[in-house]
Formats: C-alpha cells, sequence, structure tokens
C-alpha cells in the first residue's frame, strides 16, 4: 500500500543499549526514514517536542522512566502522539498485552528477526498516514461545511437551530431534521455528528432513501452475504456497518418502502441488524439522523409511513426555516457565496450592488440556500465590473420580484411600485413591510384562502398562519381564510 508522505518519515528508536539502537538503525537505513536515536525517556523528550517523529520504536526497559510510563504519557496527547511500537524482552508477553492495551500500536520481541522489524515499520507509518489523511479529510469536510452557507446567519429561527444543535449534539437521542430542499439538512446533520465528542470519532455515513430504488435499499443499509440475491457475488457490509460508532444520516426517509420501515424501526429498538441472506445478528452503535421535506404526519394518515417508526424518529426536531422565512441572512450569505466563488475560479472580487442585493433579497427563492448560491456564483461569473448588478442575476430574479416557481401555482400579479418598500435604516423592518404587502395581496387574490396562498408561496398552512400573527395580519384574514377553506373543502367533498 502507497501512503502520500510529508518528505521522510521520522522514525525514533529509544533504547538504552547502543548496540542495539545500532541494530534497527542500520535495519531500517535504505528506506524512505529519517532514524534518530534517544537512550532515555529523558532524550526521547526532547527529540519529540523538537522534531515530532512519526514512530517511536520504545524499549520497555529504560533507566528511570519506563518505556511503559512513557508510553502512557503519549496516549494521553492524544491525536497528534506518535504511534508506538513497543520493543520486550524474550517471553514478556504479559508487557506486551500491557502496552497495546496502553495505546501501543503493535510489539516486537528481543531478539527479533530484521525482515519482522522493517514489515512492523512499513505498517505502522501507513497507520500514521492513513491517520493523517483521515484528519485532514475531517477538517476538510468540516470547512466545507462552514462555508456552504446552512448555518450562516444570526436570525432568530438560524440562532434557534443553532441553538436547538448545541443541546442535543452531545446525547444519542435520534433527530428528526425538517425543512424545504436545498435548507440545508444534511449540514445540519453534519453539525450535530462533529459536535459530538465521541460521535465524531466515527464516521458520518449519508444514505439518500429517494435515490435508492426500493428493492435496493435494504441491502445498502443493512448489507448483504454472498449469494443472498441475484448479482450479490460477495458479503457486503451495510451502512450501518459502515456508521458504527459514528452517525447514520438517512435522507428523505419518507421515500422508504413500509418493508425497510419495519426492519428500521426494529434495528431502533434493539440496536442489532442482520445482513440479507444472513441469520447472524449484529450489534451496532449508530446516531441516528433522518430528514425529509414530505408532511409525515399525512403520510401517516394515508397509512404510506409507520406512525411508531415516526415517534422512534423525532425524539428530537429541528426545523430549518426557508431562506423566504430569513430574509435578512441573505445580505451575508450572498457575500460569503460571492467571495467563496472568487477564490474557486480565480476571479477578481466582486462586490454585490445595492440594486442587486435588494432583488436577491425580494426573490422568493424556491430553492432556498442552495438556489441561493448557484445563482451568486452565476452572477459573479458573468459580471464585466467590480460589482454585480441587477442585470447580472438571473433573469427571474433580476426581473422579477417574489416569482413563484410553476409547480407552486402561479404569483399574484404585481402593478409596478404596489410592493415598493422605502430604503430605512432598519433593514428589519423593511423587510417585515415588504413580506407583511406580499403576502396581504397574495391572500387578496385567493380570495383569503390561506391553503392556496401557501401554495403560492411555497410555504406549509401553519407556517403562512403564524406570519400573518407575526405580521399582525390574523384579525384581518384568519376569519376569512378560515371560511375560505372551509368553502374549498366542501366543494372537493361535493366533487367526491
Amino acid at each position: 500500500m502507497s501512503v502520500e508522505r510529508r518528505g521522510n518519515w521520522r522514525v525514533l528508536v529509544v533504547d538504552d543499549e547502543e548496540a542495539a539502537r545500532y541494530g534497527m538503525r542500520r535495519a531500517l537505513g535504505g528506506f524512505d526514514y529519517e532514524v534518530e536515536e534517544a537512550g532515555s525517556v529523558e532524550e526521547a523528550r526532547h527529540v519529540v517536542n523538537a522534531r515530532r517523529p512519526d514512530l517511536l520504536l520504545l524499549d520497555v526497559n529504560l533507566p528511570g522512566v519506563s518505556g511503559l510510563e512513557y508510553l502512557r504519557e503519549l496516549a494521553a496527547e492524544g491525536e497528534g502522539a506518535p504511534l508506538v511500537v513497543m520493543v520486550t524482552a524474550y517471553g514478556s508477553e504479559r508487557v506486551a498485552v500491557e502496552a497495546i492495551k496502553a495505546g501501543a500500536y503493535d510489539y516486537l520481541s528481543k531478539p527479533f528477526e530484521i525482515d519482522d522489524l522493517r514489515l512492523v515499520v512499513k505498517n505502522a507509518l501507513e497507520t500514521v498516514g492513513l491517520r493523517r489523511e483521515n484528519r485532514s479529510l475531517k477538517e476538510r469536510i468540516k470547512l466545507e461545511t462552514a462555508q456552504r452557507g446552512a448555518l450562516i446567519g444570526n436570525s432568530e429561527s438560524m440562532q434557534r437551530v443553532r441553538s436547538m444543535i448545541e443541546k442535543v449534539a452531545e446525547t444519542d437521542a435520534t433527530v428528526l431534521v425538517r425543512g424545504e430542499s436545498g435548507t440545508g439538512k444534511e449540514l445540519v446533520a453534519r453539525e450535530l455528528h462533529e459536535r459530538s465528542s465521541h460521535r465524531r470519532k466515527g464516521s458520518f455515513v449519508a444514505v439518500n432513501c429517494a435515490a435508492l430504488p426500493s428493492e435496493l435499499i435494504e441491502s445498502e443499509l443493512f448489507g448483504h452475504e454472498k449469494g443472498a440475491f441475484t448479482g450479490a457475488a460477495a458479503r457486503r457490509k451495510g451502512k450501518f456497518e459502515l456508521a458504527d460508532g459514528g452517525t447514520l444520516f438517512l435522507d428523505e426517509i419518507g421515500d422508504m418502502s413500509a418493508n425497510v420501515q419495519a426492519k428500521l424501526l426494529r434495528a431502533l429498538e434493539e440496536r442489532r441488524i442482520e445482513r440479507l441472506g444472513g441469520g447472524e445478528s449484529i450489534p451496532v452503535d449508530v446516531r441516528i439522523v433522518s430528514a425529509t421535506h414530505r408532511p409525515l404526519e399525512q403520510d401517516i394518515e394515508k397509512g404510506s409511513f409507520r406512525a411508531d417508526l415516526f415517534y422512534r424518529l423525532q425524539v428530537v426536531t429541528v426545523e430549518i426555516p426557508a431562506l423566504r422565512e430569513r430574509r435578512e441572512d441573505i445580505p451575508v450569505l450572498a457575500d460569503t457565496f460571492a467571495r467563496q466563488a472568487a477564490e474557486r475560479y480565480g476571479l477578481p472580487p466582486r462586490t454585490l450592488a445595492p440594486a442587486a442585493l435588494r432583488k436577491l433579497v425580494e426573490y422568493h427563492w424556491p430553492g432556498n440556500v442552495r438556489e441561493l448560491r448557484n445563482a451568486v456564483e452565476r452572477s459573479l461569473i458573468l459580471a464585466e465590473g467590480d460589482e454585480v448588478t441587477a442585470k447580472d442575476l438571473p433573469e427571474e430574479i433580476g426581473g422579477a420580484v417574489n416569482k413563484a416557481s410553476k409547480e407552486q401555482g402561479a404569483a399574484p400579479t404585481v402593478e409596478p411600485g404596489a410592493l415598493a418598500v422605502p430604503f430605512t435604516s432598519d433593514f428589519r423592518e423593511d423587510r417585515r413591510e415588504f413580506e407583511r404587502r406580499y403576502i396581504a395581496r397574495c391572500l387578496e387574490e385567493t380570495g383569503g384562502n390561506v391553503t392556496r396562498a401557501a401554495a403560492i408561496l411555497g410555504m406549509h398552512r401553519q407556517s403562512l398562519q403564524h406570519k400573518l400573527r407575526e405580521l399582525g395580519l390574523a384579525r384581518r384574514y384568519v376569519a376569512v381564510s378560515d371560511a375560505a377553506d372551509n368553502g374549498e373543502d366542501a366543494q372537493d367533498n361535493s366533487d367526491n
């Protein structure tokens, strides 16, 4: 196995016998190693602090502080400590076992063959390289997660999301993340994983239940034995086993078939799984975070989702607001995405002109944060001046105000200037006034029907009712909206 290296590997031989140090140094000569020597723990400490070797060949019997004592000292340093191979006297199996328990990677018993020494050192340094790559990957994922924008913003709703993550992260409670597509549900799941002091040591494994055919998702989650079905040529571990000790993220949980729902419920309750085609019950220690944009309560009423599984998954629920419900975060999100895009594509930094920023704030954002990021990147690439202007924005954003997607129905017709809100020094109040005018116009166009207005706005009915109360429109519209909704329900029943 080849492992990417930072120059030569550094190996420190710690032994009070000069001949033993010389022999090990000669045995490792000719390889891509920098070998240094120390005759005591005191000398070893000096070399470790100054040179940070990758591997120690540490003798047990040393003057003063023993090798075992120094091993425990190094193990207490955590991830930054060098890997240790203990060197023991012949017949000291008990000491070797104690060393492994204390954190040693492996051990060698004197006298040993040169080939055995070389093989142990080779394997140990490959492990060092893999651990280094794993740490680098985790840091990169963590950085990318922080930069994607899901948790950027100081709106009250995002503060609530961060507060909930902070409270829940260190527990093993199952979490259901709810929100529209593009709001960043997976990023919230990753944040829960990274903020758990013990789960982050394991893997974060994500499964998109909507992207897999129903006949494959069971094998994907639980694995299979050789010959379990046509094409199963070898045993394969499932996502549960791969996430053991870490976090399993089940995205779009509402698309899971009834059969898999039953097996998932059993796995959650028993904390054990069985591979397809196998009879072995395998214990798993996994924290489950699931996500959906679907109204699962309605799926339960229809019989397409198990109520017992729903209650098992939503021990804690994290609601991610749609971007249009936290418009005060759009300026900082847009600025962040513009800077990132400039760095990614090697473009000169460009600011967002006030008119362009206003268009971004006013737009409906059916695709949420994901759509905003794509729009800003596109605009930055196409812009020619020092600023991104309104004409650089995609047509649906720069040429319209709060244009709803076709799937959600037609947006209310708006006369030029009808929704214009004069700029003041209070951005939040400007945003509130714009929302109040727009939602009021939408309800007028739908005859006060909250259900239809919510569909046009891309909101849940309950969210719109909450927004009406928040904007001081409840008294004006709730009575007429309830009557309109009831009338529509009656018409639907007569049609049936």
